[in-house]
């Protein structure tokens, strides 16, 4: 049996207190399983981000997506994690990757460092924290015996980083762009190469990780044409009919969104899908029907 959908979204944009909580609500009425933040310079510290988001809501876990790896010292992070997760009654999700903007580690003063130095950073703190919050002598204690870790990856290291620690796989659907910060989309067959990669990697596993996948464009429309538009503006090596295709994008009817869910859960093993701020509304129906279709 295929394992069950979740869904999580991540919010983007800081808010004032009562505006922060009202959203939490809000994705927690429309069905969200996951309340999830960034970590970028210029949106939401996360862990106060999520403590708030958990004193607004009763469900849905909560989640990073992902901490640049860069930002922390693991001994630190440690502490924010086992409190976070204490103060949330235990249901954190941590997710951590090796950041990407080279500006956001210059604005904060922090060395960016090459992509194999990225990855040795984000091993060693993986490591350290399972060290540290693994030991009964830590404190202070998150409420979980294990907070759950994803990971972010889509480069050969970063699937084997994920494969050996990672609850759950987090698929980006893209790889770095030719400007600095940039991302360019996976077509299907990439996609492909990468999961079946990571499969190979997680052979020994003892329990299979959960797949995530995050989903850049969604709307449900009958007029899918003008929803990539600003996707063909940076990628204009695509042609419509290609971005519509891309694993990372779901626009169209309902009926054809479901369908195309449904196909990647049962192609690439996508069970977990995340959706930004923009497409919280947008999302919702295509969960509704999906759950309707499971019950």
């Amino acid at each position: 049996m295929p394992r069950p959908f979740r869904f999580g979204v991540n919010l983007l944009t800081p808010a004032p207190a009562a505006e922060w909580r009202a959203k939490c609500r809000r994705a927690e009425e429309l069905g969200y399983d996951v309340i999830l933040v960034p970590d970028h310079l210029g949106m939401v510290a996360p862990f106060p981000a999520l403590v708030a988001a958990a004193g607004a809501t009763e469900r849905p876990r909560l989640g990073t997506f992902v901490l640049n790896a860069g930002f922390w010292n693991p001994a630190l992070l440690a502490r924010e994690v086992a409190t976070t997760d204490a103060l949330t009654g235990g249901r954190l999700e941590l997710g951590l990757g090796t950041g990407y903007v080279q500006a956001e580690h210059e604005a904060a003063g922090l060395p960016y460092g090459s992509p194999r130095e990225r990855v040795d950073h984000l091993r060693r703190t993986v490591e350290e924290l399972d060290r540290l919050l693994g030991s009964d002598e830590h404190q202070p204690r998150p409420a979980q015996s294990r907070v759950p870790l994803l990971i972010g990856a889509n480069g050969d290291r970063m699937l084997r980083l994920t494969a050996e620690h990672a609850d759950i796989a987090a698929f980006t659907g893209a790889r770095p762009g030719s400007t600095p910060g940039s991302l360019e989309p996976l077509t299907a067959e990439e996609l492909d190469e990468r999961v079946a990669r990571y499969r190979r990697l997680a052979v020994d596993r003892v329990a299979p990780a959960e797949l995530n996948l995050l989903l850049q464009l969604v709307d449900v429309t009958d007029d899918p044409e003008p929803v990539v538009k600003p996707l063909l503006e940076r990628q204009s090596q695509l042609t419509v009919d290609q971005a519509l295709a891309l694993p990372i994008v779901l626009a169209g009817p309902l009926e054809d969104v479901v369908a195309k869910v449904r196909a990647q859960r049962e192609r690439f093993g996508f069970s977990y899908l995340t959706v930004l701020e923009p497409s919280m509304e947008a999302f919702a129906p295509v969960m509704e029907r999906l759950r309707e279709e499971s019950a």
